[in-house]
């Protein structure tokens, strides 16, 4: 039985419904713990020296946790969504997700959903690299974390998404990334059935059958959008005769409208990618995206120039047409959190560094390390909250105004720390030694922030 304080308890209990088994239950509880605490690599066994098990013979049970023990990742996800939007998003607001790809670098013959895909973070227009791996999609609510004074992605749901050559090997019909990406939707539907629902993703979403499967599911889309896209006026009301229109008169292309010198551009104040305030030209309308043999989509096209030159012109689609510009531009800028928190789970949760075979194992540890960036941010909200907030690791040369994730991480460590019987002192426990105040200090930082 594991010694956790109250605020760890509290937020560890409604997840106990989703395993079945008392012992399953308790071992999963350990995995988590030690995963929190594990510096470097998160495999089963590093997990079990730094919780104290290394000598335990039951071993290979930790494993069969992830390999073989009945539950389900999806029902971890809908309770962690429930816990993340009751703490951060009033009800008042529409619950806004970033949807992304990513690739988890993986090497083996015996991992059967390894693949080789684009890297879109090492790749360039004019550099193109291959990475061999598992292809996931990752569903992040963006919500806006007060004591860090910014908007975080936090995972909610992940889902392996292989390539078309492992459902070919298999005789099975191929499931493609976007069609994936539309059940995730519409299981978030079926989650939230009462709460407006944006979801922001990158080009790859800008496909005329995605969108018409979100907006059936009345989820609003927001993405980029392709200057030359072809634009069309609503279909005029229907006569009587022939065939209903499904379009009416052909548009300006965004790119006519951007090189067009009667534009009329409205300046509008963003917050952009680096968090500062900037002023941006944008122009708007709405139109129907339309393409023979694929299904019009009403949409509301925003154009966004920079008077200044630094950035691209971009342009944006919205599923809604009755959302202001100022809204999908913000929501928009806030996708790019997705990235940092890919970054953030390599660097300090360990992704990449697992060594699973089973094919079970694989599809489970991945969302549970993304998902456990997400428990993380909740335990450290309650200790901020119940707490002031402690002072935040300085050094000379690099000065830290606000807590970034490496600080939430050791926040929740050194609050591990103290409830761990290590460092518990107690007369049943007479072999101690006791080392410099200073000393232990310093022990427990670097431990607490080690990567």
């Amino acid at each position: 039985m594991l010694n956790l304080p109250p605020s760890i308890i509290d937020l560890i209990d409604p997840f106990a419904g989703c395993f079945y088994g008392v012992t399953t239950w308790m071992k999963a509880q350990v995995l988590l713990v030690g995963a929190i605490l594990t510096p470097g690599k998160r495999v089963v066994s590093e997990v079990l020296r730094v919780m104290g098990l290394s000598q335990s013979r039951q071993f290979a049970q930790y494993h069969q946790v992830l390999n073989r023990a009945v539950w389900s990742p999806l029902e971890l996800a809908r309770v962690l969504l429930r816990l993340l939007v009751a703490t951060f998003v009033p009800t008042d607001q529409p619950l806004v997700f970033g949807i992304d790809p990513t690739i988890e670098r993986r090497r083996g013959d015996k991992i059967a959903a390894r693949g080789i895909y684009r890297d879109a973070v090492r790749s360039s227009d004019s550099h193109f690299v291959k990475a061999s791996g598992l292809r996931w999609i990752s569903l992040m609510l963006l919500a806006s974390i007060p004591w860090a004074q910014r908007v975080w992605a936090l995972p909610v749901m992940t889902v392996l998404s292989p390539s078309e050559r492992y459902y070919q090997q298999r005789g099975r019909e191929a499931k493609p990334l976007l069609e994936r990406s539309l059940q995730m939707l519409k299981l978030l539907r079926r989650w939230l059935p009462r709460r407006a629902v944006v979801v922001v993703g990158d080009n790859a979403y800008a496909a005329l059958e995605f969108l018409d499967g979100a907006r059936q599911v009345n989820v609003t889309v927001i993405a980029r959008l392709r200057l030359d896209a072809a634009l069309y006026e609503p279909a005029p009301p229907y006569s009587g005769r022939g065939r209903p229109r499904k379009k009416g008169k052909r548009l300006p292309t965004l790119a006519t409208v951007l090189a067009n010198p009667t534009t009329t551009w409205q300046t509008l104040s963003l917050t952009w990618y680096n968090g500062q305030q900037r002023s941006m030209e944008v122009v708007s309308g709405t139109a129907v995206w339309f393409h023979n043999g694929k299904p019009p989509v009403p949409i509301r096209w925003v154009l966004i120039h920079d008077p200044e030159g630094k950035y691209d012109p971009i342009a944006l689609l919205c599923t809604d047409p009755q959302q202001s510009p100022l809204d999908i531009a913000t929501w928009f800028v806030q996708r790019w959190q997705v990235e940092v928190t890919f970054e953030e789970a390599r660097r300090h949760l360990g992704i990449e560094t697992q060594r699973q075979w089973s094919d079970n194992a694989i599809a489970r540890t991945t969302p549970l390390l993304l998902g456990l960036f997400s428990w993380v941010t909740l335990v450290a909200h309650r200790l901020y909250t119940q707490h002031p907030l402690p002072t935040i690791r300085q050094a000379a040369w690099y000065t830290k105004a606000l807590p970034t994730f490496s600080d939430t991480l050791a926040l929740v460590r050194e609050h591990l720390w103290t409830a761990y019987p290590t460092f518990r002192i107690s007369k049943d426990e007479p072999n101690m030694v006791k080392i410099p105040r200073p000393l232990f200090d310093t022990l427990i930082s670097t431990l607490c922030y080690a990567a």
